[in-house]
C-alpha cells in the first residue's frame, strides 16, 4: 500500500465521518424517517433526505437552489414540527422552510443571519436566533418580529452558554410549549465573564476575535430562563439560587450557587429543569409553572464526588411516569416509575419515549453499548445483539438502529419489531483494514486493542510500540466497534509499529467508582494504567520492544502523551502531543473542577497536574502541535510549555497549524500532519 494513499483519504473523507446518515427523526405515526447524509463519502455538502415506504427520497439538496445556497456547505442540522412535516434549516445564515409532503424549500426573509431555526410544534412559526436576539416568523414568510432581545452586547437570548454547550452537551437555547403559544427562552450574561481574544497570525491585518471563556476559578456566565409568549409576554421562571447547605455534600470546596441549567424542556404540565449547583455536587429537576414561572421540585441527588445525569434524563412518558437517573451501587443507572433497571447496567442515554415504552442504551461490558426497551408488561428488553455501539431514535412502532460494530456502520429501520429496510451509509471503506485484538489486562483488567502489521509474522522480530490512546473522560476508543480511529491506528501498524490503545480510570461505561479513579489527579492514575496495559501486553505478545515506545495523542490524550515522557522516560521514548491541556488552570470550569476543585481552594491538585513546573525533566524527543485557531484548547497550552521547555534548555519541536481550530480534518493539513507525525516517530525511535 502506498504509503500516502491513507492520509489523503483520511482527510479527504474528513475522518470517515462523510458518508453517515445522521440526526434521524421519526415521525409520529412511524411511516418517514428524515436524516441528514451528505452527497458521497469524499463530498462534503449535507443533503436532507426522508425515508418511506422502504425507499429513501431527497428533500433537499442546495446546489439545486443556485445562488449563495448552491456554494453552502449544504445541510449542517434542521428541525421539525411536532408531525415532522414542516421542516427549518439554515443555509450559510438564510432561512429555509420545506413541507415533507411536496414542494420546493422557500427561502424565508429574516432580520438577519439565522442560528438554530426550529419550527412550532403546530408547524405555523418559526423560531430563530439573529443577533442575540430570539425571533420568529410565520412559516409562510409574514410577520416576522422579535420574542426577546438582548440589553446589551453581551447578553443573548436563545443560544446556550460556553460550559453548556461545550461542556455539558446542552446544545439548546430555547423550547416550544406543546401548544405552540409559548417558549422556554435561556438567557445568557457574559460580562462577568474574562475574555480570550483568538487571531489569525497568518494575517496580521485582521482583528482578533473577543470570546467569553470561563477557565477555571473565574466566572461563568449567568444563565437564568424565561417563559416568553408569542404575543410577547415574558415570565421570568424563578430557579432556585442555592441549594440549602443541610442537604449538600460536605467536602474541601463547596459552592452551593446553581450556577449550571442541565437541562430544559416541556414535559407534561409545564417546563423540565435541572439544575446544577457549582461544585457539582448537588442536581435538582423542578417543573415549571407556564403562567407565574414558580417552580416546585420534582427530584434532587446529590453525590460526595459530583452528579451526572444520562443524556436525555429527566424524561416523562405521555402519562407522566418519570425516568430517572440514580446511582446504584457501582451502576449509574436508570429508575422508571420507580423500577430500577437490572443491577450491572451503565446507563449510556435515555433515547426517548413511545406511550409508555422507554429506549435507552446500557453497557453490560464496557466495550460494548446496546439499545434497550422497558415497557410495564415486558419489562427491561435488550433489542440489539451484535457486538458494537448501538443507538437509535424512536417514533410510533419504528425504531432506527444506528449500528457501529466491527465490520462497519449500518442504519436498520425496524418497525413493528421486524427489519422493514435499511438507509444507506455512504462512508468510503479505509484503505487499511483494522485488526483489533481486544485484551484484558492487568489487574484493573484494562480493556485494550491490539494492532500488529497485516505482514508481520509471529517471530520475525520485534517492533516499536505506539500508544495511541484517548483515555479522557467522556470518550472511549476501545469498543467492538470500527471508527476512524481504529482504520489510524491499523495505519501506523501497517509502517512497522505495534500500536496499543488502552481506555483506563476516568473513561465511561466501568461504573462509578471507575469514573472518581482521576478526582485529584488527572494524569498519575491514567497514565499508570498506559504503562500497566502496555507492561501486561509485552508479556503476552514477544513483538512489543519496549526499549522503542512512542506516544500520540491530541487534547486530553496530548496531555497524556507530553506528561508521559516528562514523567516516565524510562517507558517512553518519544511523544507527539497535540493540543495538549498542560495548565489545567487555563481549561473551562464544568471539566476541571469536577475532578480538581476550585484552583484558589485547591491549588495543590492544579499544580500536580499541571505540566510546566516538570518542563525541565524533559529528556526525551516531543513534538507539540496545536491549532492556533483552537478556541477549545487554547494555544496559550502549547506555547506555555514549549516556554517553559526552552527556559530549562530542553530541545523540542513545535508544530503551529495556521487557522486551524480544536479539530484537524482540512485537507491538506489532516493528511499532512499524519505524514509529519510518522516520520517524527520513525526517527525517534529506530523504526
Amino acid at each position: 500500500m502506498e504509503t500516502n494513499a491513507f492520509p489523503r483519504q483520511f482527510a479527504r473523507t474528513r475522518r470517515f465521518s462523510l458518508g453517515v446518515p445522521r440526526q434521524f427523526t421519526v415521525s409520529p405515526d412511524g411511516d418517514r424517517v428524515l436524516f441528514v447524509r451528505s452527497v458521497s463519502g469524499s463530498g462534503p455538502r449535507g443533503l436532507l433526505w426522508q425515508y418511506e415506504h422502504g425507499a429513501e427520497r431527497l428533500l433537499v439538496d442546495p446546489a439545486a437552489l443556485g445562488g449563495d445556497a448552491a456554494a453552502s456547505a449544504g445541510v449542517v442540522a434542521y428541525a421539525t414540527d411536532r408531525a415532522a412535516r414542516v421542516v427549518a434549516y439554515a443555509l450559510d445564515g438564510a432561512l429555509y422552510v420545506l413541507r415533507t409532503d411536496g414542494g420546493a424549500p422557500r427561502r424565508i426573509p429574516t432580520a438577519g443571519p439565522v442560528t438554530d431555526p426550529r419550527p412550532s410544534p403546530d408547524g405555523a412559526l418559526i423560531a430563530y436566533v439573529t443577533g442575540g436576539a430570539l425571533r420568529a416568523v410565520r412559516a409562510d414568510g409574514t410577520q416576522d418580529r422579535p420574542l426577546a432581545e438582548p440589553e446589551g452586547a453581551e447578553v443573548t437570548y436563545g443560544l446556550p452558554d460556553h460550559a453548556a454547550a461545550e461542556s455539558i452537551g446542552r446544545s439548546r437555547g430555547y423550547w416550544w410549549s406543546p401548544d405552540s403559544d409559548a417558549l422556554l427562552v435561556a438567557r445568557v450574561d457574559t460580562s462577568m465573564v474574562e475574555r480570550r481574544y483568538i487571531s489569525d497570525l497568518s494575517d496580521p491585518g485582521r482583528p482578533p476575535r473577543s470570546t467569553p471563556y470561563p477557565a477555571a476559578g473565574t466566572a461563568n456566565a449567568e444563565t437564568s430562563l424565561r417563559l416568553v409568549t408569542v404575543e410577547g409576554g415574558h415570565t421570568p421562571v424563578r430557579l432556585p439560587r442555592r441549594a440549602p447547605e443541610e442537604d449538600a455534600p460536605a467536602g474541601v470546596w463547596q459552592d452551593l450557587a446553581f450556577e449550571y441549567v442541565v437541562s430544559a424542556g416541556w414535559q407534561g404540565a409545564g417546563p423540565v429543569i435541572s439544575v446544577q449547583t457549582r461544585d457539582q455536587r448537588t442536581m435538582w429537576v423542578v417543573r415549571a409553572d407556564p403562567a407565574t414561572g414558580e417552580v416546585e421540585p420534582l427530584y434532587r441527588q446529590t453525590d460526595d464526588y459530583w452528579v451526572e445525569f444520562p443524556p436525555g434524563a429527566p424524561l416523562h412518558t405521555a402519562s407522566g411516569t418519570a425516568v430517572l437517573p440514580c446511582v446504584r451501587g457501582d451502576d449509574r443507572t436508570i429508575r422508571i416509575g420507580g423500577v430500577p433497571a437490572p443491577a450491572g447496567l451503565q446507563v449510556r442515554a435515555v433515547l426517548g419515549s413511545v406511550g409508555e415504552q422507554v429506549f435507552f442504551t446500557a453497557s453490560e461490558d464496557p466495550a460494548e453499548v446496546h439499545v434497550w426497551s422497558y415497557e410495564p408488561e415486558r419489562g427491561f428488553v435488550r433489542l440489539t445483539d451484535e457486538p458494537g455501539v448501538h443507538t437509535a431514535c424512536v417514533g410510533g412502532d419504528t425504531v432506527v438502529l444506528d449500528s457501529r460494530t466491527p465490520a462497519g456502520h449500518t442504519v436498520t429501520v425496524v418497525r413493528g419489531g421486524k427489519p422493514a429496510g435499511r438507509i444507506t451509509v455512504l462512508t468510503e471503506e479505509p484503505l487499511v483494514t483494522p485488526r483489533p485484538v481486544h485484551l484484558v489486562l492487568g489487574e484493573r483488567e484494562l480493556r485494550s486493542r491490539l494492532h500488529l502489521p497485516s505482514w508481520y509474522a509471529p517471530g520475525s522480530g520485534r517492533l516499536p510500540v505506539l500508544l495511541c490512546p484517548y483515555a479522557g473522560p467522556g470518550m472511549q476508543v476501545v469498543t467492538r466497534a470500527r471508527g476512524w480511529y481504529t482504520a489510524v491506528a491499523q495505519w501506523y501498524a501497517e509502517q512497522g509499529f505495534a500500536v496499543l490503545a488502552t481506555d483506563g480510570r476516568g473513561t465511561p461505561g466501568r461504573g462509578v467508582q471507575w469514573q472518581r479513579g482521576i478526582v485529584g489527579d488527572r494524569l498519575g492514575p491514567v497514565l499508570e494504567d498506559q504503562i500497566d496495559a502496555l507492561h501486561a501486553a509485552a508479556e503476552r505478545y514477544d513483538a512489543l520492544d519496549l526499549a522503542r515506545v512512542g506516544i500520540r495523542g491530541w487534547s486530553f490524550s496530548g496531555y497524556l502523551a507530553a506528561g508521559a515522557v516528562l514523567h516516565r522516560p524510562d517507558v517512553f521514548h518519544a511523544a507527539v502531543a497535540g493540543a495538549p491541556p498542560t495548565d489545567r488552570r487555563l481549561y473551562d470550569t464544568y471539566w476541571e473542577e469536577r475532578f480538581l476543585g476550585h484552583p484558589d481552594v485547591q491549588p495543590d491538585a492544579y499544580e500536580r497536574c499541571s505540566l510546566l513546573p516538570h518542563a525541565g525533566k524533559l529528556t526525551r524527543p516531543l513534538m507539540l502541535v496545536h491549532g492556533l485557531a483552537d478556541d477549545n484548547v487554547a494555544p496559550a497550552h502549547t506555547l506555555r510549555l514549549s516556554a517553559a521547555l526552552l527556559a530549562a534548555g530542553r530541545p523540542h519541536t513545535v508544530l503551529p497549524l495556521s487557522g486551524t481550530g480544536h479539530l484537524v480534518n482540512r485537507e491538506g493539513v489532516a493528511d499532512s500532519l499524519l505524514l509529519l507525525e510518522l516520520d517524527f516517530l520513525k526517527k525517534s525511535l529506530n523504526a
